[in-house]
């Protein structure tokens, strides 16, 4: 009989964080100043108390609009003693004056500039940095100061990385599979260091190397298929950069290459798209161009007929599409020639003012174009086009749950946009393939036991503190839910997506659907899962694990016995569900029926709208204590009672819900459990309007509807109760204090009994300090307060968007910086739904500023919304001001991104907590054991053409910078585009 008989996944399933750095993010003028000097150290800024041989550095960075501009100044600590207070010095030659600092105390005194270290960033550890900025205005010259000083001495001159272009070819560029593409690139040295050599890339490939100017190479017999190259320089002393990836595609054979393939065309206008040849031809190729299907609003105006020679086969000839002066719709637009392989077009007419339509054509065909790099061979949309990212996945071909609903969601905007919902449906059926387990995966549900859902295992405040110990003495709750879902559903199976997946199977597990750990060699999606001990263990302190542990990889129990403590080990498979993610799926889908409705199309995508209210179904494991015990008080393992029915239903979407079971069907045994911890982020009153009022999201289950009903009514209440008295939304509430069901902090405010949890799940870094989960959760309660008018959510909003423009600031040249990272102090009156709290004791104040792009959309969505409503001028003309500050500043070939700089790539080096005698492998051969470290584990990242930029600042210099291209951001800002257009055009 296996030991681990319903026992859970671990002691917490994952914190999960949606993909973005933990620093501030800003496209800055690259005027940069740092050093390497020996530095003398001093506590608060005062005397030295002691001398320390270390070494710091200082980057100063600005975005400059002609009369003002912003600094940012990043402090890096690069000797081996901790800095403990700081105080920075720096002077101008100009008339630059100072109007407002944040991330510490700013002033100035004549040219003089002195910044102190705040309360939250005193502290700097060896090889991390502190961030801080400012906004100053000018007039004439606005030279970069050179000389800065921390804590009295002088620190300058630190040496930069090259700067590197690919020049050739250019984006969208089309070859011929076989023949050759020329690749060549300039690169240019600081400091007089000069270029030692510049690689060639085809992805992570090395294609070859040049060390002498001018750089090329020629990459021959190029396979088919869409590739992304780029050029990457190293200079005289060691230090490397790679250039922005230029997507290409290349042709089985001769054909025909049209750019863009997405065209939106306003009423009465045109528009144009460029046509070529793929390969140069023997003779003369004349071209045709017809409209092969849609709207006749749309016709060929000129370029109908063109003529190719072998002479100008790679220059780019125009069709002119015109758009009739009514009317909306798409059309295929189809160019034909003896010998090639046709290309196609497609156009949408778009309404006269519709200028936010169009470019949201223009970024979805940058996302959605093959080359960019967005999607693995299957469809599936990587978190990043870039490989070297660590965030919540700690690859950048990972993915998540929240990047295919993502794609959803864009595809139901593309739906509304376009007319064609093929797309829609091709999203979802890549989803339920590949995100939401089969029944080959989770092949033991038919076992569970409804009456005893999981075995109690306790959670723990360090990582350290594992393996947890299963302990069946704690009772636990019975599952109210789980027979009328599979009365409603006919089956046992949970209809949910996992969080996470290695799509391209790096890290070697290879657990395809019904297999376990098939290893390295697999092809395409692998489930993994990371996250599982505790609130402190962060992104750098996991061992990534498969879903399915067959004990072929790991140690002598596979992965499990560093997460639970028991006598003997069974094989097993288990799956964590990120409720916001399903939320939002329900959410798009929600949008996807209404707006196909009002094309009189909503039958073609009617039977997954009922597939999302299936999985707005399930979601309702999120509504459930862990161990389902009553909600309320919950003090004591034991103490706590069980719950009997909907009693342990808090009607939140909690932090998870998983499920697993064993592997062997002949001994099966299964478990499912909830998640005690309620993060303000992942509330979506929207989504829980949409399946408790919106007859096509109806769920078939006996409470189902109800349970939403219950659940809308409780988040609005949260949000309230969450509030500052700026108007910011806190972190959440737990049921189980620490995770244990201790005794909470005395005087501890409650929510329905649920205790206030400043920062609910994790804590490294704090959970409830990124603006984004604000701009995302109230996007949601905009949304839904623009439907329905519910003066509850009005309430809340009316406050938070007050706040949240009080901190936004908009540049005269287009320019914006919105909150980043915020902290917060003081605690929420305890609940009282017939008189709410004015909660004048709890408070948020924002540390930092950004210019993040998938933040910004998100937060500009929230004030289109809300000021289509309420009629907010402010509101309005702010969400264009950041769609248009995105567009203007921040667009390349890939879509839309600002570079950021990873001082908390040191982490690379981090212990991961392993016990003492406890050994195994990961599927590649790299050891696991006590002295294991974040990349020892990951020696994949070695290979990485982006990881010398990492190790040169594992080294002492200075923290890397990268600009990625997030899928989930692209789709938000895509959809802010739609989205305004919907309202206001």
């Amino acid at each position: 009989m296996p030991a681990l008989r319903g026992s859970p996944p671990g002691a917490l399933p994952p914190p999960r964080r949606p993909g973005r750095p933990r620093g501030v993010r800003r496209l800055l003028t690259a005027l940069v100043a740092a050093l390497s000097l020996p530095l003398a150290l001093t506590a608060g800024g005062g005397a030295p108390a002691h001398a320390a041989a270390v070494q710091c550095g200082v980057d100063y960075k600005t975005n400059d609009w002609g009369s003002g501009f912003t600094a940012e100044l990043t402090i890096t600590n690069r000797g081996t003693e901790a800095v403990d207070g700081w105080s920075l010095t720096y002077g101008y030659a100009g008339n630059q004056t100072l109007t407002n600092g944040w991330n510490g105390s700013w002033s100035q005194s004549g040219k003089t500039v002195t910044v102190k270290n705040a309360s939250h960033n005193g502290r700097i550890a060896p090889g991390a940095a502190a961030t801080t900025g400012a906004n100053f205005t000018y007039s004439g010259a606005n030279a970069a100061p050179t000389v800065f000083s921390v804590n009295g001495v002088t620190c300058a001159g630190a040496h930069q990385p090259p700067l590197t272009v690919l020049t050739s070819p250019v984006p969208g560029a089309v070859f011929a599979a076989g023949g050759t593409i020329p690749l060549a690139a300039t690169a240019v040295a600081a400091d007089g260091a000069g270029i030692a050599k510049v690689e060639f890339y085809s992805d992570t490939t090395l294609l070859g190397t040049d060390t002498s100017s001018p750089y090329s190479f020629d990459y021959t017999n190029v396979p088919a298929g869409d590739l992304s190259l780029y050029a990457k320089a190293y200079d005289g002393q060691g230090a490397a950069a790679e250039s922005t990836p230029v997507g290409v595609r290349v042709t089985a054979g001769p054909s025909l290459v049209a750019s863009p393939v997405q065209l939106g065309v306003q009423q009465g206008k045109t528009g144009t798209f460029g046509l070529k040849l793929s390969t140069r031809p023997t003779a003369n190729v004349t071209v045709t161009v017809a409209r092969t299907a849609g709207t006749t609003g749309l016709t060929v105006a000129s370029g109908a007929g063109l003529t190719f020679t072998p002479a100008n086969w790679d220059t780019a000839q125009n069709v002119t599409i015109a758009a009739a002066a009514s009317g909306t719709g798409t059309a295929t637009f189809t160019a034909t020639a003896p010998g090639q392989t046709k290309a196609e077009v497609t156009v949408t007419q778009l309404a006269a003012t519709a200028g936010y339509d169009a470019r949201f054509l223009e970024l979805y065909g940058k996302i959605t174009n093959p080359a960019a790099g967005y999607f693995s061979p299957e469809g599936i949309p990587y978190h990043s086009v870039e490989t070297l990212i660590v965030e919540a996945p700690d690859h950048g071909h990972e993915t998540t749950s929240e990047a295919y609903s993502y794609l959803i969601w864009l595809q139901a905007m593309y739906g509304k946009v376009s007319g064609d919902w093929s797309k829609f449906n091709g999203a979802w059926d890549i989803m339920e393939k590949y995100m939401i387990p089969t029944h080959a995966d989770q092949p033991t549900n038919s076992f569970y036991n409804a009456s005893k859902p999981a075995t109690y295992a306790p959670e723990w405040d360090q990582p350290s503190q594992y393996p947890s110990q299963l302990n069946p003495g704690v009772s636990v709750g019975r599952d109210p839910i789980a027979g009328e879902l599979k009365s409603a559903y006919g089956t046992d199976d949970i209809y949910g997506m996992h969080w996470i997946q290695d799509v391209d199977n790096v890290y070697g597990y290879g657990n395809e659907p019904g297999t376990c750990e098939s290893g390295p060699a697999a092809q395409g999606p692998s489930y993994i899962n990371t996250f599982q001990r505790g609130p402190q263990e962060s992104v750098w302190e996991t061992v990534t694990q498969p879903t399915c542990d067959g004990f072929k990889y790991g140690g002598k129990n596979g992965y499990l016995d560093l997460f639970t403590g028991d006598a003997s080990y069974a094989k097993q498979w288990k799956f964590t569900n990120a409720p916001d993610a399903d939320a939002r799926v329900v959410q798009a889908a929600y949008w996807a029926s209404e707006w196909a409705k009002e094309q009189g199309k909503g039958s073609q995508i009617s039977a997954n709208v009922a597939k999302a209210a299936k999985m707005g179904d399930y979601l309702r494991y999120a509504m459930y204590d862990k161990y389902f015990k009553k909600i309320g008080n919950c003090v004591g393992e034991t103490a706590c009672a069980a719950g009997t029915g909907k009693d342990s239903s808090h009607y939140l979407l909690s932090w998870y819900y998983a499920w697993g079971g064993a592997t062997d069907t002949s001994a099966g045994w299964s478990w499912r459990i909830g998640s005690s911890f309620a993060h303000s982020g992942y509330q979506n009153p929207m989504a829980a309007w949409a399946l408790s009022s919106y007859p096509d999201l109806k769920p078939k289950s006996a409470t189902g509807q109800q349970d939403w009903t219950t659940s809308l009514k409780r988040q609005l209440e949260f949000y309230r109760w969450l509030q500052s008295a700026e108007g910011g939304i806190a972190g959440g509430a737990t049921n189980s204090w620490a995770g244990r069901y201790v005794t909470p902090p005395a005087g501890s405010s409650t929510f329905y009994g649920m205790f206030y949890d400043e920062a609910p799940v994790y804590h490294d870094p704090p959970s409830n300090q990124w603006f984004g989960f604000q701009a995302w959760s109230m996007e949601r309660v905009a949304e839904y307060y623009n439907r329905t008018g519910d003066a509850a959510a009005k309430t809340v909003l009316d406050k938070w968007v007050k706040w949240a423009l009080s901190k936004t600031t908009v540049n005269p040249d287009g320019s914006y910086l919105i909150p980043s990272t915020l902290q917060w102090s003081g605690k929420p009156d305890t609940w009282n739904a017939a008189s709410p709290g004015a909660n004048a004791g709890l408070h948020v104040t924002v540390a930092d500023y950004t210019d993040d792009v998938g933040v910004a959309a998100a937060y500009a969505k929230t004030l289109s919304y809300y000021a289509a409503k309420s009629g907010d001028a402010q509101a309005k003309s702010t969400a264009k001001a950041l769609l248009d500050g995105m567009w203007d500043h921040h667009s390349d070939a890939l879509g839309i991104a600002v570079p950021e700089t990873r001082a908390d790539y040191n982490r690379f080096d981090d212990p991961v907590y392993v016990p003492s005698g406890w050994t195994g492998t990961m599927p590649n051969g790299d050891p696991i054991d006590s002295s294991s470290t974040f990349s020892s584990i990951r020696s994949f990242y070695e290979s990485d053409p982006a990881w010398s930029k990492v190790e040169a600042h594992l080294k002492g210099g200075a923290a890397p910078t990268f600009t990625y291209h997030r899928f989930w951001a692209q789709a938000d800002i895509a959809l802010a585009l739609g989205a305004y257009s919907d309202l206001f055009e």
